[in-house]
């Protein structure tokens, strides 16, 4: 019997067929005895595959649906490679899920790694299917691509490879993932994005290097590789869970996580499927176009984005009529072609009117296991932090007044997530935060209240020019955001090397465009897909420049590149969501009732899950622990394990020690700064309230300045 029901899935373009199909049938079952691939047996004496089991599972078919307008000699090559790296996937597991050998894991990867040659190097001698295959395949296809292709094709086969030891490491522990932790390191292992990488060699179309780091981009990868991956997990949860053990399945996470039933954890798991389908649709029609016309991207780069989106629309309707059709899969029951509409979701995501009557959100217990540490500065950083926010102009008494300042109380929050600081550095982080408040307070009453994502982007984009790399001449800032940053950056990034000043702009700039997608949300009376939200909420809140000013005093022992690594980037990401899911329960009342917003983690859960606030809250809890569970975990064992396995030296060692200690006192002080500050209270929401409209402009004036539109009215 099967596990579940199959839900009715949305698949929005027909799936279409390469009339190649035959051909590439004949040779990639040639192709695969030529390799071993074929009853070769495991160290276990099991044979991974034979003949007709590759003939069932018809990697030809999925390549010919997925791929329906390449050649015949481009689909035997991308056919290969999906022989390939379905192989990879049962060997690994074949050789070590059962054994638990963790070393001989890293060592079979650590190996299959050199056979991935940049140029003039040279691969040893293939010893095993996996490597021969590699080695072929590489040989056939880097010529073709460019240098900049080449890069993001290593980067996504590392992942897809290295990071099965996540989940042979689960599967050890019998440890399943928390939601987030999942669909993040689902990417990484499970191969999509290394397939959108595929699709540009298919279609003979590369995304232009200038724009493949840009959010509009990264957003189709990841959407797209999030549709496939949750497609793929409810045609497979009967295989892997049911008839394997494996727990790398989002059903089986949501069923755990939610304690749902199995069938409840399906259509929940369809319902992520359809909304990361349909915010694809949204960045393809509105956010690339807004992103090919502002970089001036050339007509031949915007023919190959066409082609790429095009390409990824492909793969999604081809690979669903695949899952249909191959043995590989639970497909009883399924509708080639699919038979969903995805409306529940569009209405989910249109936003009812603002303002609704929300109430005091009733807080849930927190658990917090590290002490809050508090600098000894602070008396005197509160008693500075004023003098400057007047200076900068920050209380106009529309966005800001005094009393509102001091409410905040920000010097506190400052002192206890830099409790080591002298007074300088106290005074400079007090600064910051007085400046990414007043920031996150005024884009959405100066642009959200009148739905103008246009000049919300012109003022992001203008606060680049005050953040100068090379001593480049800036304007004269013309309101009290611009006149803040310009005084920070004088004071921040003068000490910095070039590299330094570099991601240090990045990290603010990252935050101001994260405004903007606010902002964008409201124009388009949009609640945020789950999965976007959480990735975008990391901005919003300001958690990139929180960490660039933690690496600002660790200088440049620790190498950007280690931040690529899982265990580091889960150690931020985890207490990242912390930090800004407290947020999220303290001020929703603040943020749904008085601001009429929208971008609030409880918010999102209620819309998606069609649940109460209450319930809401308690799933928003639930996450912020399993992060805070995770944290630890990684802390205590993750971290040194990296070192160890990377060989890193003490001084790289002690700055990452020193790193975590300092997400321990942002996670703690954070909460505790919630926990005092009077900015959530009903009595100060009701103070706050703008009860008049501002009469002068908050906005830049002067040449350029004439496209923005805003009114001067304000909710």
């Amino acid at each position: 019997m099967q596990a579940f029901t199959l839900p009715e899935f949305y698949v929005p373009h027909p799936a279409r067929m390469n009339p190649h199909l035959e051909a590439a049938r004949a040779h990639s079952m040639a192709w695969a005895r030529e390799m071993g691939m074929l009853d070769s047996p495991s160290p276990s004496g099991d044979v991974v595959w034979t003949e007709q089991a590759l003939a069932k599972m018809d990697y030809a078919l999925l390549c010919a649906h997925t791929h329906p307008d390449c050649d015949g000699p481009s689909l035997d090559l991308v056919t290969d490679w999906y022989v390939w790296v379905f192989f990879f996937d049962d060997d690994f597991l074949a050789q070590f899920k059962y054994t638990r050998d963790i070393e001989g894991a890293k060592a079979y990867l650590d190996r299959l790694e050199l056979f991935m040659t940049g140029p003039g190097e040279t691969s040893p001698e293939p010893g095993n299917p996996a490597e021969a295959g590699l080695e072929d395949l590489w040989a056939r296809t880097i010529p073709s691509m460019s240098e900049a292709w080449r890069r993001r094709f290593v980067t996504s086969t590392h992942n897809l490879m290295v990071e099965s030891l996540w989940e042979l490491d689960n599967i050890d522990r019998g440890r399943i993932a928390n939601p987030i932790e999942y669909v993040q390191m689902r990417r990484r292992v499970g191969g999509a994005p290394w397939s959108a990488n595929l699709i540009e060699y298919a279609v003979g179309a590369e995304v232009p290097d200038g724009i493949a780091a840009t959010r509009p981009m990264e957003v189709l990868r990841d959407t797209f590789a999030d549709a496939v991956h949750l497609r793929n997990d409810l045609f497979s949860y009967q295989r892997e869970v049911r008839e394997e053990g494996e727990n790398s399945n989002a059903v089986l996470v949501f069923e755990k996580f939610l304690d749902l039933p199995t069938q409840e954890a399906a259509d929940l798991t369809n319902d992520l499927l359809t909304s990361r389908l349909q915010q694809f649709e949204n960045t393809a029609l509105v956010e690339v176009p807004a992103l090919l016309a502002e970089r001036d991207v050339s007509l031949s780069e915007q023919i190959a984005v066409g082609l790429y989106v095009k390409g990824l629309q492909d793969w999604q309707s081809g690979g669903h009529e695949w899952h249909v059709r191959s043995s590989r899969y639970m497909n009883d029951g399924a509708a080639s072609g699919g038979n969903g509409l995805g409306l529940v979701q569009r209405v989910r995501q249109q936003a009812p009117p603002p303002f609704a009557k929300a109430g005091q959100l009733p807080l849930p217990e927190f658990r917090m296991p590290y002490p809050v540490r508090t600098s000894p500065h602070l008396a005197a950083a509160r008693e500075y932090g004023p003098g400057w926010a007047r200076e900068m102009g920050m209380f106009d008494d529309v966005v800001w007044d005094e009393r509102r300042y001091l409410g905040i109380d920000l010097a506190h929050c400052a002192a206890m997530i830099d409790a080591d600081a002298d007074f300088e550095r106290l005074k400079l982080s007090t600064d910051w935060l007085t400046w990414g408040t007043y920031g996150d307070d005024y884009f959405p009453l100066v642009f959200g209240a009148k739905r103008d994502p246009i000049a919300a982007k012109l003022c992001s984009d203008r606060l680049s020019l005050f953040m100068p790399l090379d001593g480049e001449p800036v304007p004269k800032p013309s309101n009290p955001i611009e006149r803040g940053l310009a005084d920070l950056w004088d004071r921040t990034a003068g000490p910095l090397t070039p590299r330094g000043r570099a991601g240090f702009r990045r990290a603010v700039e990252s935050m101001t465009a994260s405004w903007v997608w606010e902002v964008g949300n409201q124009a388009q009376n949009r609640v945020p897909d789950p999965v976007d939200y959480v990735e975008m909420r990391r901005r919003t809140f300001g958690s990139d420049l929180t960490k660039s000013l933690a690496l600002l005093e660790l200088g440049d022992v620790l190498p950007p590149e280690l931040f690529q690594n899982r265990v580091l980037s889960e150690l931020d990401t985890a207490a990242q969501d912390y930090a800004a899911f407290a947020n999220d329960l303290f001020s929703y009342q603040k943020e749904i009732e008085y601001e009429g917003e929208v971008h609030n983690l409880v918010y999102v859960v209620e819309r998606f899950l069609e649940v109460d606030r209450i319930e809401a809250r308690d799933i928003a809890a639930r996450l912020m622990n399993a992060r805070l569970e995770q944290f630890e975990q990684l802390d205590g064992e993750g971290l040194p394990r990296m070192c160890d396995d990377l060989g890193l030296g003490d001084d790289v060692r002690a700055a990452l020690i020193g790193y975590a200690d300092h997400l321990k006192d942002w996670m703690a002080g954070i909460l505790e700064w919630h926990r005092k500050c009077v900015r959530y209270t009903p009595v100060e929401l009701e103070r706050a309230r703008t009860p008049e409209p501002p009469s002068f402009s908050l906005v830049p004036s002067g040449i350029g300045m004439s496209a923005w539109r805003i009114g001067s009215g304000a909710r």
